[in-house]
């Protein structure tokens, strides 16, 4: 193609200058014009969050400083108005990065056939996975269900990605704007309560902040991974999960960062931490393969699994009144923050499902609503596997006793203080069962069960067995 030929640059889930492939190519073809679409066909039968819907505010916002003011936005369908903008700005070439969810692979189909159809020329690249779903396969051609050799077997001996791009030096725009681009605001994207007021102490949004939190996680806490990545209430992760969701941050740059830092040797916490972003590629594996993991059991034999309506207990669990202190801990931080630990995600995604019975699905819902991070494929990957339901899930009989995840990660309650201010005064040995504390202490704390604090809405041993009977039902079942 010719330099002069002007191009589009479709942003999608790559907010971002560095390592981005499409941006890459599209300046090396000619000049460029910026663009995002909000596409309200693909968001009509699965709307983005609430909290992603404010990331992407800010994170738009970053994007159009680093790109001097050329992002031009649009809402709409995108296959009408890819190709309508291509006619209107007399464009010769249109490039994005790939994404992965079945409907938007569909688009992209469609869109790539019709720009084809009336000449365009159009590229798309892989700017968000290490290894392409398609790419990875057992040595029979057959699809791997098991993360462990998916990883080991698969990713690992396949050819290792592509190393990061660096951010262009200089970008040639094109001057044309469109008379259908509006004004960031007119998405209104942001919440009209202000219930994100605490996401702004803990987030700042774009592709620089998300190299600094890399560059921290590398410097301080890193090799320390493995030891303090299950503890809450130290910064013994990397956090970068909102930033590669919306890709402001390619695993690229994490994995290539990571192995350049330390020499390419990789120590237990590093292996561990690689094997996440691992566990990240696995889920866009499996809703490749099974587009369905949103909505459907991936294991047949749970589709007649007696699930519990109980819209009491399920509202107890989404405002953090249940009982049980990291279990309304991790869920009030969910709703100040937009974010839940890792652990903790776990530990309130087993209580839901087993211990109230509630519906996997339930909380997919809550949690795409509420997180900053919320992700198709990891998403509805990680609540399967908490429900025993999907590929490589955690075992039926495994439920995990809150009290004891508490005591183990957060043994002196320093997490569970932070949101559940009103259990602070509590001894540490009841901190993560209050309900056990003498009534002599409560009267000392003035702390009364009931009103100051929830009591349990289960007895722990009584449902958990009765999950057990419940699981069990699966053991058994063919369809």
């Amino acid at each position: 193609m010719l330099k002069e030929h002007t191009n589009i640059v479709w942003f999608r889930h790559d907010l971002r200058l560095s390592d981005n492939p499409a941006l890459c190519a599209a300046i090396k073809a000619g000049s460029v014009i910026p663009i995002f679409i909000y596409d309200t066909a693909v968001y009509a039968s699965t709307e983005l969050g609430g909290a992603s819907k404010w990331w992407l505010h800010h994170s738009l916002t970053q994007l159009n400083e680093a790109l001097n003011g050329h992002l031009q936005i649009f809402k709409g369908d995108a296959k009408t108005l890819l190709p309508e903008l291509i006619n209107e700005l007399g464009c010769e070439g249109a490039y994005w990065n790939r994404t992965y969810e079945p409907e938007k692979i569909a688009r992209d189909k469609k869109i790539k056939a019709t720009l084809k159809e009336q000449g365009t020329y159009c590229e798309s690249f892989n700017g968000s996975l290490l290894w392409e779903p398609w790419t990875i396969a057992k040595a029979d051609g057959d699809r791997y269900k098991v993360f462990t050799p998916y990883y080991r077997k698969g990713c690992l001996q396949a050819p290792a990605p592509r190393y990061p791009l660096s951010a262009p030096s200089n970008i040639h725009f094109s001057d044309v704007v469109s008379e259908a681009a509006i004004a960031l605001e007119a998405l209104e994207l942001l919440p009209t309560i202000p219930w994100d007021k605490g996401f702004y102490q803990q987030w700042q949004s774009g592709e620089q902040a998300a190299k600094t939190l890399l560059s921290e996680f590398i410097e301080k806490a890193a090799q320390a991974y493995r030891a303090d990545r299950d503890t809450p209430s130290i910064k013994g992760t990397s956090r970068l999960s909102p930033y590669l969701r919306w890709g402001e941050i390619s695993p690229n740059q994490i994995w290539y960062a990571i192995l350049d830092h330390f020499g390419g040797a990789t120590d237990d916490s590093i292996d561990t931490y690689l094997s996440e972003i691992g566990w990240r590629e696995f889920s866009y594996y499996m809703l490749y393969h099974f587009p369905q993991l949103q909505t459907q059991n991936y294991s047949p034999k749970f589709a007649h699994f007696p699930w519990q309506e109980n819209q009491g207990h399920l509202q107890a669990w989404q405002n953090g009144q249940t009982g049980i202190p990291i279990i309304d801990a991790g869920m009030r931080e969910l709703w100040q923050t937009g974010y839940m630990h890792n652990r903790v995600r776990m530990v309130v995604g087993s209580f839901l499902v087993k211990n109230l019975l509630i519906d996997w699905r339930e909380g997919e819902r809550w949690f795409w609503d509420c997180l900053c991070d919320a992700d198709m494929a990891s998403n509805s990957a990680s609540w399967q596997w908490v429900a025993g339901c999907g590929s490589d899930a955690a075992p039926y009989f495994r439920v995990f006793n809150p009290v004891l995840q508490g005591e183990k990660f957060d043994k002196q309650g320093t997490y569970v203080k932070t949101y559940c201010p009103e259990l602070s005064r509590l001894p540490d040995k009841y901190i993560h069962k209050p309900w056990e504390a003498p009534q002599n202490i409560m009267d000392a704390i003035k702390l009364k069960l009931g009103s100051d604090y929830p009591r349990p809405i289960v007895d722990l041993k009584q449902s958990r067995l009765r999950a057990l009977d419940a699981f069990a039902t699966t053991k058994n079942a063919t369809n």
